[in-house]
This record gives C-alpha cells, sequence and structure tokens, in this order.
C-alpha cells in the first residue's frame, strides 16, 4: 500500500486505524546486530580522502531519507532513482515497477566523521533486508534493498558486511540486498526532497517515519546531529 493511500486510510477510518493496520508489518532489528571490526576493514580498503558519495535503495525513500538525514558526517541526501533502463523517470513511472529503477537516496559524506561501514550499518539496521522487493505493505522492484557502489573499495565492504551478517544469523533469513555498480541517479521531483521534515504532520510521517527515528535515536546516540535537516 502506497502511502498517499494510507492518508485516505487515515482520513477515513481515523489515524488509530491507520496505526494498526502499519503496525502489522513494524520491522524491529535484533539487538545482536554486528558490526565491521578493523581487522575485517583491512588494508586492502584505505579510506578515501574528501566527500564520497554512497547510494542505497531501502523501500520508500521517504523513510531512508530521514533515517540518513540524522547523522553526524552526512552532508547531503538527495532522493531519487537507480538502477533503471528509462532516462529522468517521473514518480508515476517508478510506481508502475515497470522502469526497473529502485527508489533510492544519494549520501554525500565525510569519511573522517562517518565511515561507509557505519553508513552501511546504518543501512541494515533501518529496514528488512530480508524481504524480496518488499518493504512492508509496499511491493515491487522499485521498494527493493539495494547498494550501489560507487567504488571497488564500498563493494568490499558492503560483501564482508552482507556475509558477517548472514554468518551470525542476525535475521531469520538471509539478505537478499543486491549489491550492484553504480550506474546512473536521477533526482525525485521537488515534493519528494526532505519528504519527513516537511510534512511530518502527515499520517505517514508520524506513524512509520517518526518510530523509525526513535528507534535510530536509541542506537546511535551521540553519531546523530543535534539539529538534522
Amino acid at each position: 500500500m502506497r502511502a498517499k493511500l494510507l492518508w485516505v486510510l487515515a482520513a477515513a477510518l481515523g489515524v488509530s486505524a491507520c496505526l494498526a493496520y502499519l503496525q502489522h508489518d513494524e520491522f524491529t532489528v535484533p539487538e545482536n546486530f554486528p558490526v565491521l571490526e578493523p581487522h575485517e576493514i583491512g588494508p586492502d580498503t584505505p579510506p578515501t580522502t574528501g566527500d564520497e558519495l554512497a547510494t542505497f535503495g531501502s523501500g520508500c525513500f521517504w523513510c531512508t531519507e530521514a533515517v540518513f538525514r540524522q547523522m553526524k558526517g552526512v552532508k547531503s541526501v538527495v532522493s531519487g532513482y537507480s538502477g533503471g533502463s528509462v532516462k529522468n523517470p517521473t514518480y508515476e513511472q517508478i510506481c508502475t515497477g515497470e522502469t526497473g529503477h529502485a527508489e533510492v537516496v544519494q549520501v554525500t559524506f565525510e569519511p573522517k566523521v562517518i565511515s561507509y561501514p557505519e553508513l552501511l550499518e546504518l543501512f541494515w539496521r533501518s529496514h528488512d533486508p530480508t524481504t524480496l522487493n518488499r518493504q512492508g505493505r509496499d511491493t515491487g522492484t522499485q521498494y527493493r534493498s539495494v547498494i550501489f557502489y560507487h567504488t571497488e573499495r564500498q563493494r568490499i565492504l558492503a560483501e564482508r558486511y552482507k556475509q558477517k551478517i548472514d554468518e551470525v544469523r542476525v535475521y531469520r533469513a538471509q539478505i537478499v540486498t543486491e549489491i550492484v555498480p553504480f550506474s546512473e541517479f536521477f533526482p525525485a521531483e521537488p515534493e519528494h526532497q526532505n519528504f519527513y521534515a516537511n510534512n511530518s504532520r502527515q499520517p505517514y510521517c508520524r506513524i512509520v517515519i517518526g518510530p523509525k527515528l526513535d528507534k535510530l535515536r536509541k542506537v546511535f546516540g551521540e553519531k546523530l546531529k543535534t539539529d538534522p535537516e
């Protein structure tokens, strides 16, 4: 069920009914979530200098963008589309699931402040990477769990981290996150940018995104900005 339809449900049934509907699909990450230790990052993946780009897809980009905007060292987050065959796709085209694109965010970050492995931890903690082409009630390839790596270093780290999470059996099922090379990124329409901050009173933002950010604050604490964008 798309968020726009959820707003209609909330208006027709009341926010409490919409909340009960959404909680059926609430996703909670187990507490024993691993991190990549320094020796696992290794000398074969030296950090870069200057700002770096990362591109992630983890379901609806309204949620993903709000999550990444919270972190210190993240300079900008842009919602958009990657991984498809159509140039400059529209949101309406994406929602058909026929263009091959995923809803993604492109993150510009400072590696000296927040590392790529830390971004990977945030990525895997903030959605369900074991459901193929689905997050909650949102279904279709546009909602797939995917990492578009920009460098060989990003590929290595993403694959190592994915393997470690599966090895320690954090989830009951194996991770289905795609790890594929970055090709093109198309920014989404202006109304989709910084959606949570601009629409915080909407039922979807209060019921879905708000609780997710509350969980994020409990996990990452001092790594979060005191005044996110």
